[in-house]
């Protein structure tokens, strides 16, 4: 399983994400720029340049037409992704932290920081999608979660509820348009959420966190459904598609790499059967934390993002089709 190795970025990087079709691969980081790439061998279709600062996190909607992007710089753009062109942007008081677009691609969510200046803020923006320059300014919605700040948001199981990931651990589920809190699990996590990834077909999610664990959730009642344990801090996790497993990365944080070894400092990607939560396999290769883990859409291959400022693409041998929970698959008579 020989990686593809993406160098485009200078810095650490934030967020890897897929398009739904699986053929691009766009990339964020603490550099200021995103990077768009073919999946299947590596090659840099394009750059968008723009914003001044980090690159939080970005997204990109069902038809591959827009991409969003939020940053240190307070912005959160829209870009036309073929031409590469910033088609509008928002400016905010404080950072924008996580972006995400509903699933039919009419509505974004942006989860804004909080800081001395500003509330942490939840904003629903209502997008034209015939006219990209053509934006309303002014949210749809917006709210503020009371108590813990939230750090991560996507929509739901449809447009009417967003969940949300919490510093404190806390994941919640919000109505679109009145803002009020449906659903919560005060517990979830015992430190921050670090990540927050559906299933295809949005019936149940993962979070990852700080607490060492990822967790299954459904995604109308916040039950968890399967818990997985490790003995490192978790930056990211993602379900795979086809086969029963989810993706795990993390490793020490980044201030204390210096002091350790690849090998101690855990920077591997973890592989659990989804169902019988148990470690089936590692992969290492990153020289630093893995900050994000995006799985391909088709279930064949998947990229990870790492301190170190790679972006690693890993197509799964016929091994892993083959593999089972207790041995591999017998062979066909």
């Amino acid at each position: 399983m020989r990686p593809i190795l993406l160098q485009g970025h200078e810095r650490s990087l934030t967020q890897v994400k897929y398009n739904a079709e699986g053929d691009l691969l766009f990339s964020a980081s603490k550099d200021d720029t995103v990077n768009a790439w073919y999946s299947y061998n590596g090659e840099r279709l394009g750059t968008y340049s723009g914003h001044n600062g980090t690159v939080w996190t970005l997204d990109v909607d069902y038809q591959t037409k827009f991409l969003v992007t939020g940053s240190a710089d307070n912005l959160m753009k829209l870009w036309d992704v073929q031409t590469g062109q910033c088609l509008y942007t928002w400016e905010f008081l404080t950072a924008v932290k996580r972006v995400a677009f509903s699933e039919d691609g009419e509505l974004i969510v942006c989860v804004t920081e909080q800081r001395a200046i500003a509330q942490g803020a939840i904003r629903v923006f209502k997008i034209n999608r015939e006219n990209g320059q053509d934006q309303d300014p002014e949210p749809i919605s917006m709210f503020h979660p009371i108590g813990s700040k939230a750090t991560l948001a996507a929509f739901g199981w449809d447009n009417n509820s967003i969940i949300t990931g919490h510093e404190s651990g806390k994941i919640a589920i919000f109505d679109t348009k009145t803002g009020e809190e449906i659903q919560t699990h005060e517990k979830a996590h015992h430190d921050s959420v670090t990540d927050l990834q559906l299933s295809p077909d949005r019936s149940y999610f993962i979070t990852s966190s700080k607490d060492k664990s990822a967790k299954l959730h459904d995604s109308r009642t916040l039950a968890v459904l399967k818990t997985y344990t490790t003995e490192t801090p978790l930056n990211s996790a993602s379900i795979a598609p086809i086969r029963p497993y989810v993706l795990l990365g993390g490793g020490q944080d980044a201030m204390n790499v210096t002091t350790t070894s690849a090998r101690q400092g855990k920077f591997e990607t973890r592989f659990w059967h989804k169902i019988f939560e148990e470690e089936v396999g590692r992969v290492r290769g990153h020289f630093g934390p893995i900050n994000t883990i995006a799985v391909h859409p088709d279930g064949r291959s998947y990229s990870s993002g790492g301190e170190d400022g790679f972006v690693r693409v890993h197509f799964f041998d016929e091994s892993y089709f083959r593999a089972r929970p207790y041995g591999e698959l017998e062979p066909d008579d």
